[in-house]
């Protein structure tokens, strides 16, 4: 796969709406595990490598659990996510998976449980945001960097 272009140079105005979005998302008060969550979760339903890589090493070094990160992918099959944890899991589902699914009421009516208005507000804009980088990292083939090569023990 070859890179199509670099989108941020092509369109630098739209490069930077969506990067102020991003500070927003930010500074938005979210807990950390839940925006990684989110990013991590909506870039592997839409299959963008760059963002996967980028999402896991960022959740590393936030200290989050290599299970923790590894298992998102199948979390309803894993008990490690708490119950707020599994809600955002299931609404990041649905909603990266929007005309599919339609946001069901049982995945809304989960989250409510466990989120006030506000913080489904910033986690919907959150899971919305993910999505524009992800369309645009598919989209345009964007590159994620290669880790240096180490020998299996």
């Amino acid at each position: 796969m070859q890179p199509r272009f670099n989108f941020a140079k092509a369109a630098p105005d739209a490069y930077k709406a969506v990067a102020a979005l991003e500070q927003y998302i930010q500074t938005s008060g979210l807990e950390r595990r839940f925006i990684h969550l989110i990013k991590l979760r909506a870039s592997q339903i839409n299959g963008c490598a760059y963002c996967v890589d980028m999402h896991v090493k960022e959740a590393r070094h936030d200290g989050l659990s290599e299970q923790w990160i590894n298992l998102m992918c199948v979390w309803r099959e894993s008990p490690v996510y708490d119950t707020r944890e599994r809600a955002l899991l299931g609404w990041v589902d649905a909603v990266t998976n929007i005309a599919k699914t339609g946001a069901p009421d049982a995945d809304y009516e989960t989250l409510k449980a466990h989120f006030s208005e506000e913080e489904m507000t910033k986690i919907t804009v959150t899971i919305g945001a993910i999505n524009v980088w992800n369309r645009l990292a598919v989209g345009f083939r964007s590159q994620h960097p290669l880790d240096a090569v180490t020998k299996a023990a």
